[in-house]
């Protein structure tokens, strides 16, 4: 089971000498438990002390990193089964394949796309993390090509050959930016794991359907010396995915609950198999692909390879994706204070909205979209939607006519006009008398304020 604050506090010096900037042990041991500070920190303690409280504070999947330097990503390093629990780390790297068999300038085009693919979505850029070179045509030579060709890609590298071989002739070229070995099966093992060691790279572990199997193998890898495996059930789609899901939890599960050392590695999913079956059209396996993604991130999958990289398919993952790995017990926000939009003057209405970064940046989004020409005061509700903090008691007048008197916003207009969001109704009167400004209630949907703007000034005219 995880260490609890108190089993961390136990292993601490407990002598509360302030150096690792915290009041006591037990406030350090705290931070420890919230992956908010570093053993390092503490100096009071021996190597062989920090040793053991390293150990006690190891997550039950091992994070392990792909690509060095700036390409680097992390995988793995979960705690726990449920994200309520805690939360879950290292956002799951979604990583593009790229066959050795594409022509030089369909081959550029996909990893480029792979490379520039980017959105923003409250105020955090979403993009894709590697690109897994595949050698579909089985020639050694083709695929050392494939692989000089993403040599200075700015992304991770996942390489992908049963054929040792071949996989040595790749890493002769990239094996110095740590890429993913794919991968060792029962029939390569020792060939992949002493290539595994000799370029100190991670190294999957495909074992299709076959947990006991998958264990015995996982022991022989770690046995032989490698530390940083990656798991690889299967992924299997023909007659559904259920098997695959239970498998993927079925290992999570020896993870976290069992400690089981055979099995505490990051899981792989390889919804790209949808491109390799059937005879769907392309828009119907991109469909089920980026379905079958959502699936596995669902059930624990710590990286997953993908083929289709329609934005239209790739924004419903990398969102859900975000979603995931927001900590839930930390709502999302925003800077409160006084923001502007467009041409401003003295005349300017001033709107009214939470620090909940979903609602400001959606608000953000339909007025810059609408042209808008605005001063928006953006209350601090601690995270919370409009309705939500109006039941909570945290969009009240009191706080409203503290904001506009801390932003300063009465030096900057010739009016006292509020226009507040059409869910913050209620309060209404209550912020009219705490803060001697007129409301008027606005459009419940922040998608209809700049044309409400437009129909204001010309009313006002």
């Amino acid at each position: 089971m995880r260490a609890t604050v108190m089993d961390i506090y136990r292993l601490l010096p407990k002598t509360n000498c302030g150096k690792c900037g915290e009041a006591s042990c037990m406030a350090f041991a705290t931070k420890l438990s919230e992956k908010e500070a570093d053993v390092s920190l503490c100096t009071q303690m021996t190597d062989k002390e920090k040793e053991k409280l390293d150990d006690a504070l190891a997550p039950a999947v091992r994070e392990i990193v792909i690509g060095t330097g700036e390409k680097a990503i992390t995988i793995g390093g979960d705690e726990v089964l449920y994200r309520y629990e805690l939360t879950f780390y290292n956002p799951t790297p979604l990583v593009i394949e790229v066959s050795d068999d594409l022509t030089d300038e369909e081959f550029e085009k996909k990893v480029k796309t792979a490379e520039e693919t980017e959105f923003e979505r409250t105020g955090e850029k979403l993009k894709l993390d590697a690109v897994a070179v595949r050698n579909k045509s089985g020639n050694t030579q083709k695929f050392v090509e494939a692989v000089k060709k993403v040599k200075d890609s700015k992304l991770a590298l996942v390489l992908c050959t049963f054929d040792p071989e071949t996989m040595k002739a790749a890493l002769e070229i990239v094996g110095d930016q740590r890429p993913l070995i794919y991968g060792a099966t029962e029939y390569n093992l020792q060939n992949m794991a002493d290539l595994a060691l000799e370029y100190d790279c991670p190294l999957t572990l495909f074992v299709p359907h076959d947990l006991e199997k998958m264990k015995e193998l996982s022991y022989s890898l770690r046995s032989a010396g490698i530390k940083d495996i990656v798991l690889d059930p299967g992924t299997f789609v023909k007659g559904g995915t259920g098997d695959t899901l239970d498998e993927f939890k079925m290992i999570r599960r020896l993870a976290v609950e069992q400690r089981d050392p055979d099995f505490r590695f990051p899981i792989m999913g390889v919804p790209a198999i949808y491109w390799l079956i059937g005879k769907e059209s392309e828009v119907e396996k991109g469909i089920r692909e980026a379905v079958t993604a959502a699936k596995l991130m669902n059930s624990y999958a710590d990286i997953l390879i993908i083929h289709g990289t329609e934005i239209w398919e790739l924004i419903p993952v990398l969102t859900l994706r975000q979603s995931l790995y927001t900590d839930p017990r930390k709502p999302q926000a925003v800077e409160p204070g006084l923001y502007e939009f467009g041409e401003l003057d003295e005349s300017s209405p001033v709107m009214l909205t939470t620090n909940f970064a979903l609602t400001y940046y959606t608000v953000e989004g339909d007025l810059k979209s609408g042209n808008a020409n605005c001063y928006l005061l953006v209350l601090d509700t601690n995270g919370r939607a409009v309705d939500v903090s109006v039941a909570g008691n945290q969009f009240t007048g009191k706080a409203v006519a503290e904001l506009i008197k801390e932003a300063g916003i009465e030096d900057r207009v010739n009016h006292k006009t509020l226009i507040i969001p059409g869910l913050g109704a209620p309060v209404s009167g209550e912020i009219e008398d705490e803060s001697g400004w007129e409301v008027l209630v606005g459009p419940r949907d922040s998608s209809a304020a700049p044309d409400f703007l437009v129909k204001l000034k010309q009313e006002a005219k």
